[in-house]
C-alpha cells in the first residue's frame, strides 16, 4: 500500500521546524513518517534525507512545505526531482506550491511542461538566494574588519609568573609540557607565547 512521506529541513539546530511540521500534519501526513534534518541545504549529504529515499517506494507520496526545503542547489534540486519522480515513480507534492503537484496521474503534456518550468525557476530562486547569502555574509565580514573588529578568540593573556617559567624552560629545567602546565595552557600555547 502506498505511503506519504514528509520531509522537514531547517538550516542549523537553533532554527524552529514547527512551522513545517504543522504543514506536515495538516496535510495529513503521519508524524512517525516525517523525516527531519537540522542541517544546511547546500548538498543532499543529509542523515535523515538519506533515510528517507531508503523508504520510499514506487507509488508513494513525499510531501514538502517548499521546495527550498528540499535544497538549495539548483541543479542537485532538479537532479533529485528527476530521480524521485521519474525514475523512482514517487509523487512529489510541495504545499506552498500547487503547480508542483506530481499526484494528477492524468496531467496532459502542458501540465507536466509547466510543473517542470515552475521547478526549474524556483530551484534557480533558491540556489540564487543561497548565494546572496554567501555574498553578503562575506560584505559584512569585510565592512566589520574594515570598522576594526576583531573576528575569533581574543588572544590569552600571558599568566603573570610566564617569564619566570620561560626561563625555567630555556634552561632545560622543565619541558615545554611541564612549563604550560605551570602556566595552566597547552604546551602548543606555551610555545607559540615563546616565538611571538
Amino acid at each position: 500500500m502506498a505511503k506519504t512521506y514528509g520531509y522537514v529541513r531547517v538550516s542549523t539546530k537553533e532554527q524552529n521546524e514547527e512551522r513545517q511540521l504543522v504543514a506536515m500534519r495538516n496535510f495529513g501526513v503521519l508524524d512517525c513518517n516525517v523525516f527531519l534534518d537540522k542541517q544546511s541545504g547546500k548538498d543532499f549529504n543529509r542523515m535523515a534525507y538519506r533515510k528517507l529515499l531508503k523508504k520510499l517506494k514506487t507509488g508513494d507520496t513525499l510531501v514538502i512545505k517548499s521546495i527550498d526545503r528540499l535544497g538549495r542547489d539548483y541543479g542537485e534540486i532538479i537532479e533529485q526531482w528527476r530521480i524521485i519522480t521519474k525514475e523512482r515513480g514517487i509523487a512529489v507534492v510541495v504545499i506552498d506550491m500547487p503547480l508542483l503537484d506530481t499526484r494528477q496521474k492524468e496531467r496532459d503534456l502542458t501540465g507536466t511542461l509547466i510543473a517542470d518550468l515552475v521547478l526549474q525557476i524556483l530551484s534557480y530562486v533558491a540556489q540564487k538566494e543561497r548565494e546572496f547569502i554567501c555574498q553578503r555574509q562575506a560584505e559584512g565580514i569585510e565592512a566589520a574588519k574594515a570598522r576594526g573588529v576583531k573576528f575569533g578568540r581574543p588572544p590569552m593573556k600571558r599568566p603573570d609568573n610566564f617569564l619566570e617559567v620561560q626561563a625555567a624552560w630555556k634552561c632545560g629545567e622543565i619541558s615545554a609540557r611541564e612549563a604550560g602546565r605551570r602556566l595552566g595552557v597547552s604546551h602548543k600555547t606555551f610555545l607559540s607565547w615563546v616565538h611571538q
